[in-house]
């Protein structure tokens, strides 16, 4: 053993135990002073100025204000609804007959006879217009060319003093000629209506015309005989 360890406290202990219950003790003390607050005390006051300043907390930085909440959406006002009317009672079949109840038979009704399409009935052509009446030129006796003779009066009926108009019906072709000669209305004499048609029919006619055409007509000729 060296001097070193050799070497003795008062007390009987050795230099090493010494500096070994002085390191207990230093951890011993530094727990006590974490438990207590007084390291942080130290620490707070061995910190220099300098380093002070670098904790000092920055200003807050300016915050603009939100803006205002949006208004709320207008909501249309609600639709009021009439109260629907209250439903009818309706009549519900009981199928149970009733026992004097008399019993119907139904016979299904005829199908309905097919509706038939209006026929179009085309309407008549208009008549044509009717032509124009036709001119008409009756015969003539009085023309001056003719030469007619006027009736001679008989010897007999002037002594018996016999005289009366004679209405003749001639029948005058397209030669102006009489082709028949009937009496219409007699004087009432005989003789006179015999004289009356013999002279007729010795006469020369202008022959009627219709549109300009010679065509047949009869023709009325009175004849008088007069007593002076």
């Amino acid at each position: 053993m060296s001097s070193y360890d050799r070497f003795e406290q008062p007390g009987g202990l050795s230099r090493t135990a010494v500096i070994a219950i002085g390191v207990v003790l230093l951890h011993v003390g530094g727990l006590w002073a974490l438990q207590t607050g007084l390291l942080r005390r130290a620490a707070e006051v061995i910190v220099p100025v300098e380093l002070l300043s670098q904790f000092v907390t920055p200003p807050a930085p300016k915050v603009a204000p939100a803006p205002p909440p949006a208004p709320p959406p207008v909501q249309p006002a609600p639709k009021i609804q009439k109260p629907r009317p209250a439903p009818l009672p309706v009549a519900v079949p009981d199928p149970t007959p009733a026992p004097n109840a008399p019993m119907g038979v139904t016979t299904p009704q005829p199908p309905a006879p097919p509706i038939e399409a209006p026929v179009q009935v085309a309407a008549p052509p208009a008549p044509p217009a009717p032509p124009a009446p036709p001119r008409i030129e009756l015969p003539s006796s009085n023309a001056a060319y003719l030469q007619n003779p006027a009736p001679s009066y008989p010897a007999i009926s002037k002594r018996m003093g016999e005289q009366g108009k004679v209405m003749l019906r001639v029948l005058i072709g397209t030669d102006g000629l009489p082709q028949k000669v009937e009496i219409q209305q007699s004087s009432g004499f005989d003789r006179l209506d015999r004289q009356a048609q013999d002279t007729v029919r010795r006469w020369r006619f202008v022959p009627g015309k219709r549109n300009g055409v010679a065509e047949a007509m009869w023709y009325q000729v009175p004849i008088n005989f007069v007593l002076e």
